[in-house]
């Protein structure tokens, strides 16, 4: 049973920052790829950033030069350093995990950004 327990999220002023972390049961290399993806009041859920097992990273353009994505293999945890805040990014952050094909999802965590 695959768990992910995303934590972090918060209120926070723009241009402030956060860093987001979802600690994965069982050891990370398993999944061929992880990543963080947000959805928006009455909005679709969309890819926020991806790690693949190999460290190759994947950012929306909405984010890139704002938002880092980061593992640590010893702590079976991914990480997302958002600076540059801006209201738009509003939004649950959700952590995903692939493996063999099949999605996992966390519960996801709040980030609320004011203006």
């Amino acid at each position: 049973q695959v768990q992910l327990v995303e934590s972090g999220g918060g209120l926070v002023q723009a241009g402030g920052s956060l860093r987001l972390s979802c600690a994965a049961s069982g050891t990370i290399f398993r999944f061929s790829a992880m990543g963080w993806y947000r959805q928006a009041p009455g909005k679709q859920r969309e890819l926020v950033a991806t790690i693949t097992s190999s460290g190759n990273t994947n950012y929306a353009d909405s984010v890139k030069g704002r938002f880092t994505i980061s593992r640590d293999n010893t702590k079976n945890t991914i990480y997302l350093q958002m600076n540059s805040l801006k209201p738009g990014d509003t939004a649950d952050y959700y952590c995903n995990a692939v493996r063999v094909g099949l999605n996992y999802w966390g519960k996801g965590t709040p980030v609320t950004v004011s203006s």
